[in-house]
């Protein structure tokens, strides 16, 4: 019942420390029954051995960037952002090549030194290994709004999950809490923005969003 999913969600300056802007770009209900999509170009993922968190997201972009700089050919994908997590989608066949929950998704950010240029890193709950993917736009406003989208998405998943907890039958066991807890961890926004700014189209952005 959409009646019932409307949030009160926090605006990205109290979601998360030093968020540069204060509202977000679609309503909630959008990355609940409906999905963003974006179309980037994907330069590939990198094992990430030593997690230094936006620091290891933005030392990814600049290798991946050096490493694909000479392809004729990059892959063109589909991210599809829900509260649920991303989606790689083939653009040309619009097959699901990949898909990452939120709750292992971690340090979303803009490249500094190429704001078209972003990552975001996972974790592979087999391995316990973290992986960084790396994307790239043709246009700067399109990254920034994805990583935007990205630290909304972050934002609805933690309002669901502490409705769902206020839902909760007062009797309920402590057991069967700190279950709820441990299967299913609350995402928590981060963010992190360095002192440099660029103008774009007009309005001060940050050099480099992250969540």
């Amino acid at each position: 019942d959409r009646r019932e999913s409307k949030l009160t969600l926090r605006p990205p300056s109290l979601a998360a420390p030093y968020a540069p802007v204060q509202n977000w770009q679609h309503q909630p209900e959008k990355l609940i029954f409906e999905s963003c999509g974006y179309e980037a170009n994907y330069l590939g993922s990198m094992l990430i051995k030593d997690l230094r968190g936006t620091e290891s997201t933005q030392d990814a972009c600049a290798k991946m960037r050096k490493s694909t700089e000479h392809m004729k050919k990059i892959p063109t994908i589909i991210l599809s952002i829900t509260y649920k997590g991303v989606k790689f989608i083939d653009a040309s066949n619009k097959n699901v090549i990949a898909e990452h929950e939120i709750r292992n998704i971690s340090c979303a950010a803009q490249d500094p030194e190429d704001l078209c240029t972003f990552a975001y890193i996972t974790k592979d709950l087999q391995t316990s290994h973290h992986y960084c993917h790396v994307f790239s736009t043709v246009d700067v406003n399109l990254t920034y709004e994805i990583i935007l989208t990205l630290g909304q998405a972050f934002e609805v998943a933690y309002q669901l999950a502490l409705q769902a907890q206020r839902a909760k039958p007062l009797g309920a066991g402590a057991g069967e809490m700190i279950e709820t807890k441990s299967s299913k961890p609350v995402p928590k926004p981060r963010a992190g923005m360095r002192k440099s700014a660029v103008r774009v189209c007009g309005q001060e952005r940050p050099a480099g969003l992250s969540w």
